[in-house]
């Protein structure tokens, strides 16, 4: 009895590091988001430098997975869990990985004026985050209801993706001279329509480890 209850311990330990993972994550998106209005640099540059804290808990998360595994051998859901909770953390630092990637492209675009306004990249990343915290809150109360809803919303990701590039392709045709700070913008698109798609990921490993049976949910 004794060691079961050491086990749940472990793996509520674990559940612990992976919402700290996210919300490490979702901190990357917003801030990366500001630094990009604001063309701060110095904001820029500290996300790219916090991603180690990402890095370093993901790396944690697999070892305390894999020392579960290997001492307790857990069967069934049990197991499931722990598979699972790898994957997801997989996919949060992806997700982290592009608020990074979105700091680059801010510090490339640095102070110059905004060719045009981004409210479909602030809606991209508005729903991005939410996407974030709901699919959190599917894994932390294991329920596909969320799951399931967080895949719904990616496709509105994906429509305002389509849209803001279609916007963008137009722009060069008007601005030329604006193409290098149109083409970071269309990778600032696509990192967000990409992180999106990880919390789809987390969505179907949710599904998963409910359901014990894997569903394709991007389509």
């Amino acid at each position: 009895m004794v060691v079961r209850e050491k086990f749940h311990d472990d793996l509520k330990e674990l559940q612990t590091k992976m919402l700290e993972l996210g919300s490490l994550a979702s901190e990357q998106l917003t801030k990366s988001l500001q630094a990009l209005e604001t063309g701060d640099i110095e904001l820029a540059l500290k996300i790219m430098d916090d991603d180690i804290k990402a890095d370093m808990l993901e790396e944690d998360i697999n070892d305390c997975a894999i020392l579960l595994i290997a001492k307790q051998q857990p069967v069934a859901v049990d197991l499931r869990r722990i598979i699972v909770a790898i994957k997801i953390a997989t996919d949060i630092e992806r997700i982290a990985d592009f608020g990074v990637n979105i700091a680059k492209s801010a510090i490339r675009i640095g102070n110059e004026p905004l060719v045009k306004p981004i409210e479909h990249i602030r809606q991209m990343h508005r729903l991005t985050l939410e996407m974030l915290q709901l699919s959190l809150d599917a894994f932390k109360e294991e329920n596909v209801a969320k799951a399931k809803q967080v895949a719904e919303m990616d496709d509105q990701v994906d429509e305002l993706y389509g849209q803001m590039i279609r916007d963008l392709l137009e722009l060069n045709k008007e601005t030329p001279g604006y193409l290098s700070q149109i083409t970071q913008l269309s990778f600032v698109c696509r990192y967000l329509e990409r992180a999106a798609d990880h919390t789809t990921n987390i969505a179907e490993s949710i599904f998963y480890l409910v359901k014990g049976k894997r569903y394709d949910l991007n389509n």
